[in-house]
């Protein structure tokens, strides 16, 4: 792996205001993220994972300290330039889909285009159907999501987070919904896309899909209690081979 830091956050702290109780979610966090790395963000419920996504996302600012994006300072930026770092430089991927139920998969994963004045639509269609193929979802671009089973929605959505060609996918709980075989296979996707050169940090608090990431950090309590190589990476393919399949009636038409 390079040393081309894609993040780094720097005695980085969260601090919500409950009446007149200080809750401190986050207490001085100092991590690197190289790009092309594969990260799994662990921890219980209440250790600051969840906290520490929504910095990573942008989908929140800290109360104090660094993080850089790109080597741009994140928690410097107004308003107007966080928007277009979520929407240009983040991939999301979250444990409901969010897709919008009256429109089709194809257009689903065109929105993040919109932004895009300079682009046609024909350019947007083109993209969206290049994503669609990326994650083996071609035939389904006419779907509605409720044509489509838990895992292709989820597809759908991964198609999503990368038709914009994002500096790192963050995918929060991604198979918080899915059966065990589709969970290994939307990880499956995961790391033929990190093959392909993408950066990902997945949160989860499932210890068995942190073992299909190259890194291990786990939070407790507000820090890192420890950030580590994973020296036991689970090939989601070969374990594929060794589940079951589902049954028929678990596949949409």
């Amino acid at each position: 792996m390079d040393n081309n830091i894609l993040i780094s956050v720097r005695d980085l702290t969260k601090s919500y205001q409950m009446g007149e109780i200080s809750v401190h979610a986050l207490r001085g966090i100092n991590l690197d993220i190289d790009e092309g790395d594969f990260v799994a963000i662990m921890g219980p419920s209440g250790s600051g994972k969840t906290t520490f996504m929504n910095l990573l996302g942008c989908l929140d600012k800290p109360t104090s300290g660094s993080y850089f994006l790109d080597g741009i300072n994140v928690a410097e930026m107004d308003d107007k330039a966080i928007t277009q770092v979520r929407n240009q430089k983040i991939g999301y991927v979250f444990q409901a889909f969010y897709l919008l139920p009256r429109t089709t998969a194809l257009e689903n994963v065109e929105l993040p285009l919109l932004y895009r004045h300079k682009m046609s639509s024909k350019e947007r269609r083109e993209k969206a159907m290049q994503a669609l193929e990326i994650v083996g979802l071609a035939d389904r671009a006419k779907h509605y999501p409720n044509q489509l089973s838990g895992g292709q929605q989820q597809r759908v959505a991964i198609a999503r987070a990368i038709v914009n060609d994002p500096a790192f996918i963050l995918a929060d709980e991604p198979t918080g919904n899915l059966d065990s075989r589709t969970s290994v296979e939307v990880l499956e996707l995961f790391q033929k896309l990190h093959s392909q050169g993408k950066t990902i940090i997945l949160v989860t608090h499932e210890y068995d899909l942190s073992h299909y990431a190259l890194r291990i950090i786990t939070f407790r309590d507000g820090k890192v209690i420890s950030d580590a190589p994973n020296l036991d990476v689970h090939i989601a393919s070969e374990d594929l081979k060794k589940m079951p399949q589902l049954d028929i009636e678990e596949e949409v038409l």
